[in-house]
Parts: structure tokens; C-alpha cells; sequence
């Protein structure tokens, strides 16, 4: 007996030993691994990478920059049903453990044991603690170097944090698969909702994708991503967490996701997007941008900015099938499935209703042709093969640009179409207006560009911005980064600084041929009418700018000299600087769509100063404003509570005067008068009040127009990308202001026909249209009423006009004279 208790004693101090011997060597090791932990305290002010947002004018979403898709929700905003199924799927001791599941550990254990040589990836028992430290300290590297100190620091982590902000910081930070960081993002990416709308179903799925994000895609491997759902609907089914009727509902879900990366919400917002993505840039830099978390409020309408691009689409596509059809886009072999063939061919996604096709086979009558398969989440090639029919009317504009049928209007599908072309096309409209069912257009990227601007004359605030044909194909924004002629277009600018500087709407000056001496050795110079060799003799600026008459700009502007106009077209934002070269008062210099529709904005404004804003207001991360466009002071608006009867708030308006308020109202009546009689004739057509003036370049090489209503400013050109010449007759009045005439209809549709306000100061009197001679009692035949400055009223009548020669002598000239004056010199402006 003596001997048993010795040997019991013998074991049991050995145990003890053993037992401090390694307490001793756990607590070696723990402080050895405890050594180098990360410091843990910077998770108390973590801010994540979070994208910038970007928002229509109505809240739509626009864009979304990133360079990890994140939107940080705090925990409180998280549903209880997507809290539980990552639980299920997780950690479901969660609440319970101090930051390391011992059970799971052991199961872990035994089956690396048993899985031990078989090259098998061990089967992982971290909890969301342990998850969070290795997502925020730790690689992925599979070592039990790295599994020791993670739990060592997801221990410490559960000290210093609540189980509300770590189960917070894991949701936002983890993986889920397609760039989505956190569930907020996927949830947008994979169902587009957000996570309060999300069902069972869709919260069992996001919760499945930490496992294995990549091979868990819900299109490359839907079986296993549907038996993976599953599982995590019977672990909340198991634990209590749903209903049975609510797990058998989500076993039997489809698992259906979306592609949000094609979503039509930013449909024709391209250009816009892309302006202030790079606004933004610009001002907070790189990080900023695609980590900082901004919440952008845009000036964008998105009702305004589909009809811009609707209008100003059609009106390149007319103009380009006018000249012809250039042939098909390219070729392709149609053996075999021609879907995954076509798939591959890069197509343009912004041109809805537009489709990329490739023609199966061809008749004198028809072409069946196989539309270009879309791709699914992940990229994968749609299975779905659309077949359409395009017939003889859907050709009929297609005349060849070359070969023996050149400008012949097409007889037969197959003169125009062949086997294996990639061309495009779009639903066939019948007359009535109505889609022909199954009939299809062909189509063809044109090769005129074009850009158009659509402003508030009041704010500055861009409503809509088109910057060529599609975003896709070039991203080079027209609107604000092409130079172009704005020819005829400037010459409001012109007359707005003679109006400012003694001339009225009646002032007279002389239509007629005339050359300018550009002295040392240079031509002689002869400006001349688009109606070359037509002249109108003795003119009213009225009159001039109605028809556009080069001629009388070109004396006007010798008359009140190019440093003043350039000094007008300084300060109205069209140019930074106007050399001083008569030229430039018809347009020569190069400016944007973007400036000449702030200019005529503030031409609107009653000449008061406007600066283009994209965006209305910035915020960060925590919602507050860190930029806002309107800076106007608000007189009253801190008043304090409860109406004591005290004044209404007022708003004051500091902009500069850039031009004199009657000035701008004169100007606005004589742009009044090209839209009614003049060059923009086309513009009658929308019925409401338009102000407006057309611009063709030299050669036509740009066709413009820039007009507005009272409340609304678009600018449009039309040109190609390597200027060349839109033909030998081409005019904006007909090519550039059809555009916008069939823009405005749109937009001013359900718009009162408002008149333009006249200022205080300003008298109409009766004058005759030709003359702008005061009109006496009896004429009623050609009188208009003329706006003049208190002061500037015309004389009853005249007998002639003085026109002043080079040295000093006055010539009197006819309203029947068609001679050349000849002024020597520039009159100093070289």
C-alpha cells in the first residue's frame, strides 16, 4: 500500500512539474508571440477606405468611385436578420466567447489530423474576433505563427472593444466578392438594394461569400453558391433565428443577381460624371476622391440631360446617314456559335436603343442578323442568343459613299449587307410612330461630333451636358475640353460692348464690301457676308446681327476698336485673353461650348456675373458640408424662433455687373429678333419666347447655335474631331439650331410661354424696321417696337448716312450704295 501511495505521490509531482512547466512555457510563448502584436488602439478611430458617391440633382446616383467599393454602415443600421446570418455563417457563439471559440478549435484540430498529408487547406476556427485582427494586422498566409498571435490579439481586442463595434468593424471591412467591401456594397452589387430591403435568401447568400468570395459567383458556380446559401438558411433555421415557413421560402429563392455595373440609372450622364470626378480630383486629390467617403450633390437633371442626349444623338446621326453609308464596323466568322464570337468584339454600351449585331445571312428583301450576347455578373456570356430581321426600309438611307452605286438609294438588303458584317442596329419605327415587332434598323456610328450645354442663367448651374456621341467611344469631353470657332456666335459680345459704349439697336452702319490693309507685307483682307457678294447697304445693328452680316461687325468693331471687345469677351469668360486682329470679332478665336454658354448666361442674368458649377454642394464622410456653390447671403434667415412679425429673409446677391442691366436687355431683344426674322429662324418652332444666335465657322468647319428663354441657357456645336468642312452649303441655321429647337421643345414643354422682363429705364419706341428711324403717325406697314436707353432716342428722320474715310472726310452713302469703302490701316488696332 506503502508503495502505491509512493508511486501515486511520484506522479503526482511529476504531473505538477509538467503542469508548471508548461504554464511556464505557455506563458514563454504567449509573451514571446506577444512581443511584436500590432498595436490594436488605432481600430478606436478607424475610418475605412469608403467611395464617393455621386448624386443627380434628384438624389439619383450618377457615379461611385473607388479603389475598394465600400459604404460604412454603423452597427445600429445593420437589420437584425443580415446581423444573424453572418452569425449563422460565422461565429454563432459570438456574444458568448471572449474572442476565441475553444470547441471550434478542437474540431478544427481533429480534422487537420485527419486530414494531415492529403495537401488538404486546413479547415479554419476563427471567430469574427480572430477575422477581424488578421483582416486589419495579418496576411492570409496559413502558418500557426500567425493563427497564435491572432488569437493572442483578437483577446486583447475583445477588452478594449464591445462586441457591437467589432461585430461593426468586421462587417464593413470583409471581402465579399465582385469588388464589394462590406455588406452595404454588396448588397448594392449583387441585388442592388439596400440592406434593410434584403430577404432571407439574399442575406443566407452575402452571408456565405466570406468562405470563398471567388469561387463562391453566383453565375460561374450558381449549384455551389445556391448549396452554400442553403446551408446558412438551416444554421438561422437551427438556431432559432427564422421561422420554418421563412427557411423553406428561402431554399426554394431563385438566386438571382444583378449586373449594376450597366444600370440605367447613369445613362447619358457619362460626360457629366466623369467632369466632376475629375472637379473633384482636383480639388481634394487622389486619396480624397477614392477613400475619403464624399457624399456630391450635382447640378445634373437627369429628365433635361436624356432629352440633350436624345436631341443632340439624332442630330449628328441625320446629318452622318445624310452623307452615306461607310460600310460595316468589321467582320467576323459565323460558324459555330457566333455568340461567344461576337461577345468578344468591343461594343458601345451607352447608345441604348442601339445594338452590336453581326449578319447571319442576307436577301433582296431581308437580313436576319444575331444580336451581341450580354455578360452576367462576373463577366460570363449570356446563353441567350436574340435573333431580328432587318427588311429593305431599314436600309433605305444606306446609300454608298463609294463604287459604282454611290449615292444610289439602296434596291436590295444584300447591295448593302453581307454574311459575317458587325454592324448596328436598333427597333425598326413604323410611321404611326409605332416599334414594326422583330424589324430592325440598320445603324452607324457617325463621324461628327458634337457637344451641347444646357444651363440655369440665374445660378450657373449646368443642367445637362452632352460631350460627344458616346462616353464609350471617346471620353474626350467636347464641352468643356474641344476649342473651337464659335464664328457668328461671338458677335452678340461685340454688340453688347458697342450697346454699352453709345450705340443703339438703331444705330446704323454700312453693309458693304470692304478690305482691311493688315500692313508689313500682309494681304489684303476682305471679309465678306455668307451671301457672298450680297449686301444690304446702310444697316441698324438690329438689322446686322439678324442676318448675320460680317461686314458691318467688321466695321463695327474698327469703329469702337478690338481691345474693347476683347476686354467684353474677357470679362464675359469667352476668351482669357482676344488678340487684337478684326478677325476675331467673326469668330476666329477658339473657345468652348461650356464658356459661350456661361457668357450668354449672363447675357440672361441681366448682365450679372455667372460661374459654372457642376456641383451644388459637398460633404464628407460625417455629412458635413465642405462645399457649397451658393454663396449668397441670407439677410434674416437666423431670426429667432416663432414669426414676430419681422421682415421676410432676404437674399443678397454680391455678383458683379459685367454688363449694364439695359444693355443686356437690348441685346437679349435684338438675339429676340435673329430667332423670329433672322439666321435662327428654326428656333419660331418651339413657341416660347428664344433668344438666341447661329455661328458657322470659316469653311464650316463648327456649326453653332447658343440661345436661351428666360430661364434656360443651351449651347451647342457641331464639328468634326479633325475639323474639315461640313460642305460647301452647310449653316448652323440648319444643321445646329434644328438641335436645340428640338431640345427646347422638350424641355420647355410644360413651360408657360414667359416673356423676357424689361428693365426699369428702358423705353420701346416705334421705329421702322429698316431705317430705325423714329416711325411717324401713318406707317404701319414695317415698325417695330426698338428698346433704347433713357437718352438714346432716334431722330425723326435722316437724309443719309456719315460714314468717315481714313482721313477724316465724311462720304455720304445711299441706302441703294454697293461700293467698296476702302480704309487703309487697321485704325491702330495692329
Amino acid at each position: 500500500m506503502r508503495l502505491l501511495f509512493r508511486f501515486f505521490g511520484f506522479l503526482f509531482t511529476v504531473g505538477t512539474v509538467l503542469f508548471l512547466v508548461g504554464v511556464a512555457a505557455a506563458a514563454a510563448l504567449i509573451w514571446h508571440f506577444s512581443k511584436d502584436l500590432p498595436d490594436y488602439s488605432q481600430l478606436q478611430d478607424y475610418e475605412p477606405p469608403v467611395m464617393t458617391r455621386v448624386h443627380a440633382a434628384d438624389g439619383a446616383l450618377l457615379g461611385e468611385y473607388a479603389r475598394e467599393r465600400r459604404l460604412y454602415l454603423p452597427i445600429q443600421a445593420v437589420p437584425k436578420l443580415v446581423i444573424n446570418a453572418f452569425l449563422a455563417a460565422e461565429d454563432k457563439n459570438f456574444y458568448e466567447h471572449g474572442g476565441i471559440d475553444y470547441s471550434g478549435m478542437a474540431r478544427a484540430a481533429i480534422l487537420y489530423a485527419e486530414n494531415y498529408g492529403s495537401n488538404r487547406r486546413p479547415q479554419g476556427a476563427s471567430t469574427i474576433t480572430q477575422q477581424v485582427a488578421k483582416n486589419f494586422f495579418f496576411s492570409s498566409e496559413v502558418s500557426f505563427t500567425r493563427k497564435i498571435k491572432e488569437a493572442l490579439l483578437a483577446m486583447r481586442l475583445e477588452r478594449a472593444y464591445s462586441k457591437d463595434k467589432i461585430l461593426e468593424l468586421y462587417l464593413n471591412e470583409i471581402y465579399l466578392g465582385q469588388g464589394a467591401y462590406g455588406i452595404a456594397a454588396a448588397s448594392l452589387v449583387y441585388f442592388d438594394k439596400s440592406v434593410n430591403e434584403l430577404t432571407v435568401a439574399e442575406a443566407a447568400f452575402l452571408a456565405a461569400l466570406p468562405k470563398a468570395p471567388g469561387t463562391l459567383n453566383p453565375v460561374r458556380n450558381h449549384d455551389r453558391a445556391v448549396e452554400r446559401r442553403n446551408y446558412v438558411v438551416d444554421r438561422l433555421l437551427e438556431n432559432g433565428w427564422i421561422k420554418q415557413a421563412d427557411a423553406d421560402t428561402a431554399r426554394k429563392d431563385p438566386l438571382t443577381v444583378t449586373n449594376r455595373s450597366n444600370s440605367a440609372r447613369t445613362f447619358a450622364g457619362e460626360y457629366f460624371a466623369e467632369e466632376v470626378r475629375r472637379d473633384l480630383l482636383e480639388r481634394y486629390g487622389e486619396k480624397k476622391l477614392y477613400e475619403g467617403g464624399l457624399s456630391v450633390r450635382t447640378t445634373l437633371d437627369p429628365k433635361l440631360q436624356v432629352m440633350a442626349r436624345k436631341t443632340m444623338a439624332a442630330g449628328l446621326v441625320n446629318y452622318d446617314e445624310a452623307q452615306g453609308w461607310r460600310g460595316a464596323i468589321g467582320k467576323l466568322d459565323i460558324s459555330g456559335d457566333w455568340g461567344v464570337k461576337l461577345a468578344d468584339v468591343k461594343s458601345l454600351n451607352d447608345i441604348s436603343p442601339w445594338r452590336m449585331a453581326v449578319v447571319l445571312e442576307t436577301s433582296d428583301q431581308s437580313a436576319r442578323i444575331g444580336f451581341q450576347p450580354g455578360r452576367e455578373l462576373g463577366g460570363v456570356i449570356s446563353r441567350d442568343r436574340k435573333i431580328g430581321i432587318i427588311t429593305l426600309d431599314g436600309v433605305r438611307w444606306a446609300k454608298p459613299t463609294a463604287g459604282p452605286a454611290k449615292g444610289k438609294t439602296p434596291t436590295a438588303v444584300s447591295q448593302i449587307l453581307s454574311p459575317g458584317d458587325i454592324i448596328y442596329a436598333d427597333p425598326l419605327i413604323a410611321k404611326d410612330g409605332s416599334l414594326v415587332d422583330g424589324q430592325f434598323r440598320l445603324r452607324q456610328l457617325p463621324e461628327i461630333s458634337g457637344a451641347m450645354v444646357v444651363m440655369d442663367p440665374h445660378t450657373g448651374r449646368v443642367l445637362a451636358m452632352v460631350g460627344g456621341f458616346s462616353f464609350d467611344q471617346s471620353q474626350f469631353n467636347r464641352a468643356t475640353q474641344a476649342y473651337r470657332q464659335p464664328g457668328s456666335t461671338i458677335k452678340p459680345i461685340v454688340y453688347s460692348s458697342a450697346l454699352d459704349n453709345g450705340y443703339t439697336p438703331s444705330s446704323v452702319e454700312v453693309d458693304g464690301p470692304i478690305e482691311i490693309d493688315q500692313g508689313q507685307g500682309g494681304e489684303v483682307w476682305r471679309p465678306d457676308n455668307f451671301s457672298v457678294g450680297k449686301y444690304q447697304g446702310p444697316t441698324t445693328l438690329r438689322n446686322a446681327l439678324r442676318l448675320s452680316l460680317n461686314t458691318v461687325t467688321v466695321r463695327l468693331a474698327q469703329d469702337i476698336g478690338m481691345p474693347l471687345i476683347g476686354e467684353y469677351a474677357k470679362r464675359f469668360g469667352v476668351y482669357d485673353e482676344l488678340p487684337n486682329y478684326l478677325s476675331y470679332a467673326l469668330g476666329a478665336g477658339e473657345t468652348t461650348v461650356m464658356r459661350m454658354v456661361t457668357a450668354y448666361s449672363m447675357i440672361d442674368n441681366s448682365g450679372r456675373r455667372v460661374k459654372p458649377t457642376l456641383i451644388d454642394r459637398i460633404q464628407d464622410r460625417y455629412g458635413h458640408t465642405i462645399f457649397k456653390h451658393d454663396t449668397r447671403e441670407c439677410l434674416g434667415c437666423d431670426a429667432p424662433e416663432g414669426w414676430k412679425n419681422q421682415p421676410e429673409p432676404q437674399l443678397v446677391d454680391r455678383r458683379e455687373q459685367v454688363l449694364d442691366v439695359l444693355t443686356a436687355y437690348q441685346i437679349t431683344s435684338m438675339m429676340e429678333g435673329v430667332v423670329q426674322g433672322g439666321t435662327a429662324m428654326v428656333m419660331r418652332d418651339v413657341g416660347k419666347p428664344i433668344a438666341g444666335k447661329t455661328g458657322t465657322s470659316n469653311e464650316a468647319k463648327d456649326l453653332w447655335f447658343v440661345g436661351f428663354s428666360p430661364d434656360l441657357v443651351v449651347g451647342l456645336y457641331v464639328g468634326y474631331d479633325k475639323p474639315r468642312s461640313l460642305g460647301r452649303t452647310a449653316q448652323a441655321g440648319h444643321t445646329a439650331a434644328p438641335i436645340a429647337r428640338d431640345f427646347m421643345k422638350l424641355a420647355l414643354a410644360d413651360k408657360p410661354a414667359t416673356p423676357f422682363k424689361i428693365p426699369a429705364g428702358i423705353k420701346l419706341i416705334r421705329v421702322d424696321s429698316k431705317t430705325g428711324m423714329r416711325a411717324g403717325p401713318g406707317d404701319t406697314g414695317r415698325t417695330i417696337l426698338e428698346a433704347f436707353k433713357p437718352g438714346t432716342a432716334p431722330p425723326d428722320n435722316y437724309s443719309g448716312i456719315g460714314v468717315a474715310d481714313a482721313d477724316g472726310r465724311t462720304l455720304t452713302v445711299s441706302p441703294d450704295a454697293d461700293r467698296t469703302i476702302l480704309r487703309s490701316g487697321t485704325g491702330g488696332l495692329y
